[in-house]
């Protein structure tokens, strides 16, 4: 995406350091965060500097790279304890796994092939993420008002994104359309980050309420609902950020399409159901606290819940595939069902 007139991806690499966009500073500034090491780039995750499915799988890609530089020839239990460490820092994410082992593998043969791997499974990103927006704007109609929920844009990928891509193609290609962000609380990803990709982008878009999505569809104010996923199951179930649920039962109560957009890199054959992903449990002060600008400029941290209140914050839920209307990936459109999921993969055997 272009930024200030300079074109940015997510995050990338260069020697031994990962250059990441600093998602928790926007949208009021816009920074790079450096992490020299793998242990820094396992904070940037962990943090949520970095974030979103596909960005989170490369950074974890570089930060795997970075550990097999880092490791001393004295230590072989390194890179092994480095790994674990990197598949610590968010469990639900399946892009972290994927490119963690691919990349671990790939360093037991030299610590080249371990770099070249990790850019390779960056490149790949950007390269699926294009195609699903390529492939979702057929789905998308000129005058179409969309739902989305949390951030599945260019900032969640290396590039483009998923449940925006089709988006950003559709308005490439002179469609009219609206689209609606979900503020998505806690953490607010909807109306900080995919407003301020929309914004800069050129898109029209409403920030709405998370309890606001009913009313619209119920209105006929929303033709369709497209989110991305963080891990989908072998059979269709797919995690993605706390209150998509609720919005694909609302979705399917009015019979509105309701899209998935993710890479087959975001899928878990090992996964047999929904209910076998692990749900991360994020620190309750997310809950209770909220950051933001203050009228004279300054980014500040605030309580906004009763003082002294307990919360508890599941960063995701699970989507069964009987309320998933299509999966939008990079090899096409599918139906979540198990048998034609296990096609997607046919190729790679």
């Amino acid at each position: 995406m272009r930024v200030n007139n300079i074109e940015y991806r997510t995050v990338w690499m260069e020697g031994a350091t990962v250059y990441m966009i600093d998602q928790n500073r926007l949208p009021f500034e816009f920074s790079i965060f450096k992490a020299g090491n793998y242990s820094e780039t396992c904070y940037s995750i962990k943090s949520m500097i970095i974030r979103g499915a596909g960005a989170i799988g490369a950074a974890a890609g570089f930060a795997m790279a970075q550990a097999i530089m880092q490791a001393p020839g004295k230590n072989p239990n390194f890179v092994d304890k480095a790994r674990q460490e990197i598949e610590s820092t968010r469990p639900t994410a399946r892009n972290l796994f994927y490119a963690t082992e691919k990349v671990f593998l790939a360093g037991k043969h030299s610590r080249e092939a371990a770099i070249i791997e990790a850019q390779q499974i960056a490149d790949q990103d950007a390269q699926d993420s294009r195609t699903i927006g390529r492939l979702g704007n057929e789905l998308i109609q000129d005058g179409y008002s969309i739902e989305t929920h949390c951030n599945a844009g260019w900032l969640a990928f290396v590039d483009y994104g998923t449940a925006l891509s089709p988006i950003y193609f559709a308005h490439k290609s002179g469609k009219k359309i609206m689209v609606y962000a979900d503020e998505t609380r806690p953490r607010g990803q909807g109306a900080r980050l995919t407003a301020w990709e929309l914004k800069n982008a050129g898109i029209p878009f409403r920030i709405i309420p998370d309890t606001a999505g009913a009313f619209l569809m119920s209105t006929g104010k929303i033709d369709m609902m497209i989110v991305g996923a963080d891990r989908i199951a072998a059979n269709g179930d797919a995690a993605n950020k706390i209150g998509t649920l609720e919005k694909a039962i609302v979705a399917h109560h009015f019979n509105i399409p309701f899209y998935i957009a993710a890479p087959t890199s975001t899928i878990d054959l090992s996964c047999n159901s929904g209910k076998e992903i692990i749900i991360e449990e994020r620190n309750a002060d997310e809950v209770l606290y909220q950051t933001g600008m203050d009228e004279e400029g300054s980014i500040r941290k605030i309580l906004v819940s009763a003082p002294g209140s307990a919360a508890i914050n599941p960063a995701f839920d699970v989507t069964p595939a009987s309320l998933i209307t299509s999966i939008i990936t990079e090899k096409g459109i599918i139906r979540p069902k198990g048998p034609e999921i296990k096609k997607l993969f046919k190729t790679d055997t």
